[in-house]
């Protein structure tokens, strides 16, 4: 199909054709099938086309297509918001507006805690991704290519390293960097809020620290600061809970929500402490497509299938899959081969030299050779250098089987 009339800056990983999918399979125009271990980049948590899903849709657009919210309510958001508020593991009340994705979620969050601090600026961490809008940008830890040529961006944004045991990274370090930054660059009572994922997505699948982020908690409150944590790729089941940060053993102020909450239609979320969603005067949050009826519908049809038995068996499944597997190719010995990044079932695959240094090339190698066998697989990382594996969480086992299979295939091809 022709691609004269898109836009050049629009970089696309895989130059196929997708006509349609069923679960963690899809087929191009062509009629050639492929094992999905991309999910649309974590929105398909439950798969193509999941059936209730699907169901919820086609009954919702024959109700009402569409109303803006912030005009006159519909039930599909007050239904959601009720079922989110019973949803996320948090112990004080909650309160929230819907959006059109993650990037509009971050960029309310940040409208929130400026207006409940009255303080202006973030701190976000080196390799994490928000957003591409102006001001997501300035919170990615990362150049290439999202701030390039774009100009001066909304500030003021400060940056720190990320510590996990997948980077190297230490708490100590971490910390260090932080007294730094309050000594040298940034008074501490100007600051609003802390910003971060606690495993982070296009950084290449890094947990954060638990002890770190513990500490970062008590010293938040000491100061008056906010935490904002955003789950838009590590959520809805992703690591083997409903989120990842009751792994770190802290709760967020706010939290940035999107990709699969929706099974694959356009929705996001922030959510909150209910006095911090409250600072903002009338009028201030809203927006005209931000919570449509058909995507709440989605959602809605989302939640009902992730109960904690289910998300914690699909984790268990995959998580068990993968890290099996990955042992085998160290066993084997197999070039190019890092670390396996990551928790439950977000999982990234590191490729390094001999030396250590990341082996970008070899990865791109695997990423085709891999398509030409059926096999969609997706970068991550600095360097572009980590795999990140995102099959949807319903995947049928011989089918995550199968797709393994591809990719050790592909890694033993490589020299």
């Amino acid at each position: 199909m022709n691609h004269d009339c898109i836009s050049q800056s629009i970089a696309i990983v895989h130059p196929i054709t997708l006509s349609h999918g069923r679960n963690a399979e899809v087929w191009d125009e062509q009629g050639k099938r492929y094992i999905d271990f991309v999910g649309g980049i974590g929105v398909l948590n439950l798969g193509h086309c999941n059936p209730a899903v699907v169901k919820a849709i086609q009954a919702q657009a024959s109700r009402l297509t569409h109303y803006a919210f912030n005009a006159a309510p519909h039930a599909p958001y007050l239904e959601l918001m009720a079922q989110l508020s019973q949803f996320i593991p948090v112990d004080y009340a909650l309160a929230g507006m819907l959006t059109n994705s993650g990037a509009e979620a971050a960029e309310n969050a940040l409208k929130v805690a400026r207006a409940a601090t009255g303080k202006r600026a973030i701190i976000a961490f080196d390799g994490g991704f928000h957003g591409r809008t102006l001001a997501t940008l300035n919170l990615n830890g990362k150049v290439a290519p999202y701030k390039q040529r774009v100009g001066e961006l909304p500030g003021p944004v400060y940056h720190m390293p990320y510590p996990s045991a997948d980077n190297g990274v230490t708490c100590e370090q971490a910390l260090k960097a932080m007294d730094r930054l309050f000594s040298v660059e940034l008074a501490v009572e100007d600051v609003a809020a802390f910003i971060f994922e606690p495993v982070q997505g296009e950084g290449g699948f890094l947990a954060l620290d638990p002890s770190f982020a513990q500490a970062l908690r008590r010293f938040c409150d000491d100061h008056g600061i906010l935490i904002i944590i955003d789950e838009i790729q590590s959520g809805f089941g992703r690591t083997g809970q409903r989120f990842a940060f009751p792994r770190l053993g802290l709760e967020p102020d706010l939290l940035l929500l999107a990709k699969s909450i929706a099974g694959g239609m356009p929705l996001g979320a922030v959510v909150g402490r209910k006095e911090l969603m409250a600072a903002l005067p009338k009028g201030g949050l809203g927006g005209t497509y931000s919570g449509n009826p058909i995507a709440c519908a989605a959602a809605l049809a989302s939640l009902a299938q992730m109960a904690d038995e289910n998300i914690a068996t699909w984790g268990e499944r995959q998580e068990q899959a993968i890290v099996r597997r990955f042992a085998h190719w160290q066993a084997m010995g197999l070039p190019f081969l890092g670390r396996l990044t990551g928790v439950g079932a977000m999982r990234g695959i590191e490729f390094v030299n001999a030396d250590g240094s990341p082996a970008p090339a070899q990865l791109e190698k695997v990423i085709e050779a891999a398509r030409a066998r059926g096999l969609l697989l997706m970068p991550s990382g600095k360097a572009r250098h980590i795999i990140r594996l995102l099959a949807p969480l319903t995947i049928e086992a011989h089918v995550l089987e199968e797709g393994l299979d591809v990719l050790e295939q592909c890694l033993a091809e490589l020299d």
